[in-house]
């Protein structure tokens, strides 16, 4: 489809890489990324990429510092191999949850993967459902912050829901998030009121919204260990919802998550594949995956042809 672009996936979004490929015609660029029996990462760009428009695909989930490093790494010898351009295509971007100091002699640590980014040689970075949007503020290069709800409206939603839901929000940080949502179908909003006593635990404290008899959908960015999520959950049952269903476009799902979620009142998780499903998650049955291969790919087709992608910002 393009005569000068290339796109590279490290280990952590193979399958999504070669999702975009397909919607882009384009294949994979070769790469070879090994390890050192140390564990140093080691990167070998495979083919000539002088001038063309390099697109990195890589999520920095878990194991957070080996993507990380990975991408660097590969950002570095396309650098060196005099690639014309370099977009660094995050699904997921790690250490999100560390935009600011949250208590005294804390790190910042979104703004050093921003800065580690920058000298490494990215010269754009695409992402998908910040966990905090002004993150795009810690870098001085373009930055394409997208959006995975027409995703999940598209390809979920409107086949199964229409203006009776009601969609909730797990805390009061995500209202904007759900309220997008919800006035996208026309449907009702609902707030969780819950206070942390400390970081992955969390406590519901009180239910703002009719829900009683209703289909409700818990929206929200992120599912870590599904503490927050299967606590909502639980209010929403109190309160005799009629089902409990969650969208969220990261899933995480580390430690107990997928356990609580089979133990939850939820009937079904929805995430995005920003993240690839470990196979407890995979062997699940509650928990189902969409491809955001389809939105990652009209960005890049976009970025690559100077169109705009500010139609891509739901």
């Amino acid at each position: 489809m393009f005569k000068k672009v290339c796109l590279f996936s490290g280990n952590a979004n193979a399958e999504l890489a070669a999702a975009i490929g397909v919607y882009l015609e384009t294949p994979l660029g070769k790469c070879r990324v090994t390890r050192f029996s140390d564990g140093e990462s080691f990167v070998e760009i495979g083919e000539n990429v002088r001038g063309v428009d390099a697109f990195v695909i890589q999520s920095t989930s878990s194991p957070t510092n080996d993507n990380v490093m990975e991408l660097l790494i590969m950002v570095d010898a396309l650098r060196r191999a005099s690639a014309g351009s370099i977009t660094a295509v995050m699904p997921y971007y790690g250490y999100g949850r560390q935009d600011r100091k949250v208590a005294p002699r804390t790190p910042i640590t979104s703004k050093l993967v921003a800065d580690l980014l920058q000298v490494a040689g990215v010269q754009r970075v695409v992402s998908v459902d910040l966990h905090a949007g002004q993150i795009q503020g810690f870098f001085n290069i373009p930055f394409d912050h997208l959006h995975a709800l027409p995703v999940f409206l598209d390809d979920y939603l409107r086949k199964k829901f229409d203006s009776s839901t009601v969609f909730v929000s797990p805390d009061a940080g995500g209202v904007a998030r759900t309220r997008a949502y919800s006035k996208r179908l026309g449907a009702s909003l609902a707030i969780i009121d819950k206070r942390r006593e400390r970081a992955n635990v969390s406590e519901v404290v009180n239910l703002i919204g009719e829900v009683k008899g209703k289909d409700c959908i818990i929206i929200d960015d992120i599912i870590d260990t599904a503490g927050t999520l299967c606590g909502a959950a639980r209010a929403l049952a109190e309160k005799e919802a009629r089902t409990v269903v969650a969208c969220a476009t990261h899933g995480v799902l580390s430690g107990p998550a997928v356990r609580r979620i089979a133990e939850s009142p939820l009937t079904e998780v929805v995430v995005t594949d920003t993240i690839p499903l470990s196979d407890a998650a995979r062997a699940c049955p509650k928990i189902k995956q969409i491809s955001i291969a389809r939105l990652l790919g009209e960005a890049i087709k976009r970025i690559h042809s100077s169109d705009s992608v500010s139609s891509l910002f739901a």
